[in-house]
This record gives structure tokens, C-alpha cells and sequence, in this order.
């Protein structure tokens, strides 16, 4: 089977932060770094060379393909930072409807900046996700 090309690197997270071109997406990304670590009670790493990553869980599909990801993170794209905080469980839905202007696309919510978005829900959704990705772990 062949090996997954996103992994848990030791690249520096601050580094790659503090890289971020634009001033307003550097800040949002620290304040989702922020929520999301306290979500997690995790340390941020990076995973592959452009996402931020908290925790991580083993997960083990149908296939019976196993591996290791992070419980949540997110990464600044060209247009939107990228959350990786959705998943199939009931307060995904409710939340969204209250978050205000995204896109989504599988596990990924997409946010221009976070000044669009009603700062409660999204806190709410991380924590949600969060709760969601931990009863996948396998090794729980």
C-alpha cells in the first residue's frame, strides 16, 4: 500500500506562521491555531509542508487501510485557510448554518477571513470536530 504523503514533520510551526504573506491571514491563522490547540489540548506540528496539525488518532477504514492523521488543523490557501474540522456527526450541520459566509468540501470548511464568520460557532464546530476525530481513534 502505498505511503501517505502528508505526515507529521518537526518543521517549525511559528516559522511556517510567521511566513504568511498577508498580515490579515498570519493573524487569523494564529487565532485558529489558538482555538484549535485549546481544543485539543495539543501542541500544533506541521504535517506535510503547509498544514498546521493538533493530536493525532489511528484510524482503520472499511478497506482495513490504517493510518495516523491529525485530529484537527487547517492551512492558509491561496484565497482561504482551509479547516479541517468537518465530519458526519450531529452538530456539524446546525453549526454551519450558524457560521456565516464559507464553502465546504468533504472534511474541509473553507474561510475567506474570520471576520466573516460568527466566532462562536466556529469554536463550537472545532470542538465538535475535535470530540468527533477522538471517538475515531482506533487505539482509544
Amino acid at each position: 500500500m502505498a505511503e501517505l504523503k502528508t505526515q507529521k514533520t518537526k518543521a517549525s510551526v511559528s516559522a511556517f506562521l510567521n511566513a504568511i504573506e498577508d498580515d490579515q491571514v498570519r493573524k487569523d491563522c494564529k487565532t485558529v491555531s489558538a482555538l484549535m490547540q485549546k481544543a485539543t489540548r495539543a501542541k500544533p506540528a506541521m504535517w506535510g509542508p503547509g498544514i498546521v496539525g493538533f493530536g493525532s488518532v489511528h484510524l482503520k477504514y472499511a478497506s482495513g487501510r490504517e493510518l495516523d492523521w491529525m485530529v484537527t488543523g487547517f492551512a492558509p490557501r491561496k484565497g482561504n485557510i482551509t479547516l479541517y474540522v468537518l465530519g458526519h456527526y450531529p452538530e456539524c450541520e446546525p453549526l454551519l448554518a450558524k457560521l456565516g459566509k464559507h464553502t465546504r468540501g468533504g472534511s474541509c470548511l473553507h474561510v475567506k477571513r474570520l471576520s466573516d464568520v460568527h466566532m462562536p460557532a466556529l469554536t463550537k464546530l472545532i470542538a465538535a470536530g475535535v470530540k468527533h476525530m477522538k471517538k475515531q481513534d482506533i487505539r482509544a
